[in-house]
Protein backbone atom coordinates (compact mmCIF):
# COMPACT_ATOMS: atom_id res chain seq x y z
CA UNK A 1 0.00 0.00 0.00
CA UNK A 2 2.72 2.51 0.82
CA UNK A 3 3.22 4.03 -2.86
CA UNK A 4 6.53 6.25 -3.34
CA UNK A 5 5.98 9.76 -2.64
CA UNK A 6 8.81 11.74 -3.31
CA UNK A 7 7.42 12.65 -6.90
CA UNK A 8 5.28 14.85 -5.17
CA UNK A 9 6.49 18.34 -5.08
CA UNK A 10 3.97 19.68 -2.90
CA UNK A 11 5.29 19.20 0.83
CA UNK A 12 1.65 19.67 2.31
CA UNK A 13 0.19 17.01 -0.30
CA UNK A 14 3.18 14.50 0.57
CA UNK A 15 2.86 15.28 4.31
CA UNK A 16 -1.20 14.59 3.80
CA UNK A 17 -0.63 10.67 1.73
CA UNK A 18 2.67 10.12 4.03
CA UNK A 19 -0.38 10.56 7.49
CA UNK A 20 -2.79 8.65 6.03
CA UNK A 21 -0.78 5.54 4.70
CA UNK A 22 1.34 5.68 8.18
CA UNK A 23 -2.01 5.48 10.20
CA UNK A 24 -3.78 3.44 7.58
CA UNK A 25 -1.28 0.90 8.83
CA UNK A 26 -1.55 0.91 12.19
CA UNK A 27 -4.74 0.54 12.24
CA UNK A 28 -6.47 3.91 12.53
CA UNK A 29 -10.13 4.14 11.70
CA UNK A 30 -10.86 5.43 8.14
CA UNK A 31 -12.53 8.29 9.37
CA UNK A 32 -10.07 9.50 12.02
CA UNK A 33 -7.39 9.17 9.43
CA UNK A 34 -9.40 11.41 6.80
CA UNK A 35 -10.24 14.27 9.83
CA UNK A 36 -6.79 14.03 10.96
CA UNK A 37 -4.96 14.63 7.60
CA UNK A 38 -7.67 17.21 7.06
CA UNK A 39 -6.23 18.89 10.48
CA UNK A 40 -2.61 18.22 8.64
CA UNK A 41 -3.43 20.02 5.71
CA UNK A 42 -4.82 23.18 7.27
CA UNK A 43 -1.44 23.63 9.12
CA UNK A 44 -0.09 24.21 6.01
CA UNK A 45 -3.00 26.43 4.65
CA UNK A 46 -4.91 27.84 7.44
CA UNK A 47 -6.53 30.08 4.85
CA UNK A 48 -8.42 27.06 3.57
CA UNK A 49 -11.90 26.92 4.42
CA UNK A 50 -12.86 23.18 5.87
CA UNK A 51 -14.71 22.57 2.89
CA UNK A 52 -11.97 23.32 0.70
CA UNK A 53 -9.70 20.99 2.68
CA UNK A 54 -11.93 18.16 3.10
CA UNK A 55 -12.34 18.25 -1.18
CA UNK A 56 -8.75 18.38 -1.46
CA UNK A 57 -7.48 15.59 1.00
CA UNK A 58 -9.97 12.98 -0.54
CA UNK A 59 -8.78 13.99 -3.65
CA UNK A 60 -5.58 13.70 -3.27
CA UNK A 61 -5.98 10.37 -0.75
CA UNK A 62 -8.30 8.79 -3.95
CA UNK A 63 -5.31 9.74 -6.52
CA UNK A 64 -1.98 8.67 -5.04
CA UNK A 65 -3.72 5.84 -2.62
CA UNK A 66 -6.92 3.83 -4.80
CA UNK A 67 -7.10 5.11 -8.09
CA UNK A 68 -3.54 6.60 -10.12
CA UNK A 69 -5.05 6.04 -13.51
CA UNK A 70 -7.06 9.43 -13.31
CA UNK A 71 -6.07 12.49 -13.79
CA UNK A 72 -4.00 14.10 -11.45
CA UNK A 73 -6.09 16.64 -8.61
CA UNK A 74 -5.31 20.18 -9.35
CA UNK A 75 -4.15 20.77 -5.59
CA UNK A 76 -3.15 23.55 -3.56
CA UNK A 77 -1.48 26.71 -4.80
CA UNK A 78 1.95 26.53 -3.20
CA UNK A 79 4.89 26.12 -4.44
CA UNK A 80 6.65 24.23 -1.10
Amino acid sequence: MAAQLKHIPRRCERSVVTAYQELKLVGIDELQIFESCINLYRIYHPESSLTEARLLVSEWIDYHIYDKHRNAPKGCDCDE
